[in-house]
C-alpha cells in the first residue's frame, strides 16, 4: 500500500521526475507528467492515451485504489526522494 502522502509527493515534486506505478494485480503506469494523475485520499484518477499519433489518441481513465498500489519508482534513473537511485 503507498500513502497518500507518498504519492503526492512523488506528483508534486519540484521538479517533477516521471515514476512507474506498480499495482497488485501487475498492472503498470507510467505517470511521465503531473497532469496525467489526480490524487484523492483514497484513490487515484490515472490518465492515459490509447495511442501515440495525435490523430487516433483517445483517452482512457482508470481510477486505482491507494491500498492496492504495490510500488512507486521512478523512471530513467532518476534519484527518488531519499537521494536513491
Amino acid at each position: 500500500m503507498v500513502t497518500f502522502r507518498r504519492l503526492v509527493g512523488y506528483v508534486g515534486a519540484e521538479p517533477f521526475r516521471p515514476f512507474r506505478i506498480s499495482m497488485a494485480s501487475g498492472q503498470t503506469f507510467e505517470m511521465r507528467h503531473p497532469e496525467m494523475i489526480a490524487v484523492n485520499r483514497t484513490y487515484a484518477l490515472i490518465f492515459t492515451y490509447l495511442s501515440d499519433d495525435p490523430e487516433k489518441a483517445k483517452q482512457r481513465q482508470y481510477e486505482v485504489s491507494l491500498l492496492l498500489i504495490e510500488s512507486i519508482e521512478l523512471l530513467d534513473g532518476a534519484l527518488s526522494q531519499d537521494g536513491n537511485a
